[in-house]
């Protein structure tokens, strides 16, 4: 056996303080929990318990520390561990030469309890206790309203920041929520139009109304939305998996779904037991060649389904049982086999085991699968499972998400990490409840965190990245804008939007045929799809909306800005701006050439009028108006006569200014 293998084997020795006791004088006392498990906490646990298995060795239960093979019950004097504690070889032993050495009696101790069966406490494990999230729905009560403010969202914060004694957050005003609300809502500025009428509006329900209009707009919600789910579920429109057919877009299910706000239950259902249309996500990637076993597409449908719709982390127990959570490689392939269509073989670090899996849901206190069932039924009764109405995680889990993705943080954070302890446990058990007793429509759910003042105050900024335990709320958080986002308002701002994909649109073809052959399927009435190149660019003249960002193919200015290629689940895109996407912004040759375009545009329409583009550009880009400063340094920079060039240097600017690319 290698020396690498052996250092997976061995027990790491970090202390070497004796431990007496008349167990090794006795093997007849030999006792885990008071001989054994403080001799392998003291020297052993700091690398290879709890989140830590430093060379692939995790000794958190028994069935670890078997797996890996350092002893066997009854036999310590063939036990590899015994052999290297007591070894004098400097390039053997363990512990290493710069660790202290277990003691003869330690030594002797370990040696008892492997001869006599290697006795493990019931339920003993060294991983962290973490928290363990409740499974059923709860609701709390909701404490008084404070000065009026009834919001169930706005009644949980108002006691939970006098009870840590932080202020309440400051109100933003008008123009910064109208323009906060139609970028989280569908993902676009406000107009100069829109934005004047809503600071002209005198009614003191104005900004419900407003959050109301914004959803309303189905064609701009389902694009902008689109964005998220696409991320969530690995809804790509080119790439891995595509060419040979090993992979197919959702997309026209998607979209409908948005568009028609399909209640969150039967969304679920809907991909799980999946219709044509819709199965590209539990099916997965189809990889090219041999794969290792913990990505065969039945474990990716394990992990993707546990992921997006519960928040939980399967991947390391694709392998082994998870070293981080409470998951097991058991719980893995009994959720692989639901989909599976032959039997399969438990692979542990892609070694066979010899056992077979049983098809299984993880909650059985919900109930069960029968693993006898044929594939398809199997399938309806994990959808039903899923959706069940005690089951809170799932509900605990989207709205944890939607939350995150308004207010800049989740309430449990990270989102996939749903067993990490909310801030507000009161909180997200609310929302949960509130989505369902709103019949799962994601757009009341949106609508509710909208119309709280909390939403509605102003963002703050965290100087560092807290941990969850640290973390206190003191008010949402400013957001970057996506790729998706940046984009679409540039074509928006300067009215030049680009060309659809070449391969968005196949005439004919409604379902896979392209994303924006998906998408006017569901806008246009059965039968109206255009027939050739000019009939597709006279309805994209008509709505240039068709052209936005989240209906194209990803691309080097979009990946560099934050888009994923979509092999893999995505919940949260990165919040610190990078090097490279620094260089891209400052001159990058894709977004010159867009702002070249654009300048191109606005200086044809506002060549004799450059105080018109200052404020109209301060308008779409920034939701106020040029202060006499910036008006001047404008217009000195665009001269009496607007052309291109000068025009373009306004849009580099303005564009590049923190103000117009962090949502606050």
């Amino acid at each position: 056996m290698s020396r690498f293998i052996s250092l997976l084997l061995v027990v790491f020795a970090l202390g070497g303080s004796c431990y007496p006791s008349s167990a090794a004088e006795d093997p007849a006392q030999i006792d885990f929990a008071h001989d054994v498990a403080k001799i392998l906490k003291a020297n052993c646990v700091e690398c290879h318990g709890g989140r830590e298995s430093e060379g692939g060795f995790s000794m958190n239960t028994r069935e670890l520390f078997l797996d890996a093979e350092a002893a066997q019950p009854g036999d310590s004097a063939n036990s590899r561990m015994i052999e290297l504690v007591g070894s004098s070889d400097p390039d053997d032993q363990m512990p290493p030469q710069d660790h202290a050495r277990l003691t003869a009696a330690e030594i002797e101790v370990l040696r008892a309890w492997i001869d006599q069966g290697l006795a493990w406490e019931a339920g003993f494990t060294f991983a962290e206790q973490t928290y363990e999230p409740p499974l059923k729905p709860h609701r709390p009560q909701l404490p008084p309203a404070v000065e009026g403010r009834d919001n169930p969202i706005d009644r949980i914060l108002d006691k939970y920041l006098a009870e840590h004694d932080v202020p309440r957050p400051l109100p933003l005003g008008d123009a910064p929520f109208a323009r906060r609300v139609y970028y989280d809502l569908i993902g676009l500025p406000p107009t100069a139009e829109q934005l004047d009428a809503f600071l002209a509006d005198t009614s003191t329900d104005k900004r419900a109304a407003l959050i109301g209009q914004v959803l309303d707009n189905r064609q701009a919600y389902a694009t902008h939305w689109l964005t998220f789910w696409n991320d969530l579920l690995r809804n790509a429109y080119s790439g891995t998996g595509f060419i040979d057919g090993g992979r197919r877009q959702i997309t026209g299910w998607l979209y409908r779904s948005l568009y028609e706000n399909k209640p969150y239950d039967q969304f679920v259902r809907d991909l799980i037991s999946a219709s044509d249309e819709s199965t590209g996500f539990i099916n997965g990637i189809k990889w090219r060649g041999d794969v290792n076993a913990s990505q065969t597409r039945e474990i990716q449908f394990a992990q993707n389904i546990s992921q997006v719709f519960l928040g939980i982390n399967m991947k390391c127990a694709s392998c082994h049982d998870s070293f981080i959570d409470r998951w097991t490689l058991e719980e893995t392939y009994g959720l692989a086999s639901i989909i599976a269509t032959k039997p399969m073989e438990l692979h542990r670090c892609d070694q066979p085991t010899g056992k077979m899996a049983s098809a299984a849901w993880i909650f059985p206190e919900l109930g069960q699968v029968d693993a006898g069932a044929p594939q398809p039924a199997r399938l309806a009764q994990l959808a039903a499972l899923m959706t069940h109405p005690e089951n809170g995680r799932l509900t605990r889990t989207i709205v944890n998400r939607l939350w995150h993705r308004l207010m800049g943080r989740g309430i449990v954070h990270p989102v996939d990490a749903m067993h990490t302890e909310p801030w507000s446990e009161d909180l997200l058990d609310q929302l949960a409840v509130e989505l369902a007793d709103r019949r799962y429509d994601l757009k009341q759910l949106l609508k509710l965190i909208a119309t709280s003042a909390a939403y509605q105050s102003q963002a703050v900024v965290l100087e560092a990245e807290p941990s969850a335990k640290q973390y206190v709320y003191t008010g949402p958080i400013a957001k970057r804008l996506t790729a998706e986002q940046l984009l679409d308002s540039i074509w928006m701002i300067t009215a030049a939007w680009p060309e659809p994909d070449k391969d968005a649109f196949k005439p004919g073809d409604r379902s896979q045929g392209g994303q924006l052959a998906a998408v006017l399927a569901v806008l246009t009435p059965e039968g109206s799809l255009p027939k050739n190149k000019n009939e597709i660019k006279s309805l994209i003249n008509a709505d240039p909306m068709l052209c936005r960002a989240a209906l194209r193919r990803s691309d080097p200015l979009q990946a560099r800005l934050g888009r994923p290629t979509r092999e893999q689940v995505v919940t949260s895109r990165p919040t610190q701006l990078t090097t490279l996407e620094a260089i891209t912004l400052a001159n990058g040759p894709a977004l010159a050439e867009m702002l070249h375009r654009g300048a191109s545009s606005l200086s044809a329409n506002y060549q004799d009028s450059p105080q018109q583009l200052v404020q109209k550009l301060f308008l779409a880009a920034l939701a106020r108006e040029a202060t006499s400063g910036e008006l001047q340094l404008a217009r000195r920079l665009l001269g009496e006569q607007t052309t291109q060039q000068n025009a373009e240097d306004l849009l580099w600017t303005v564009l590049m200014l923190p103000e117009f690319q962090i949502l606050r």
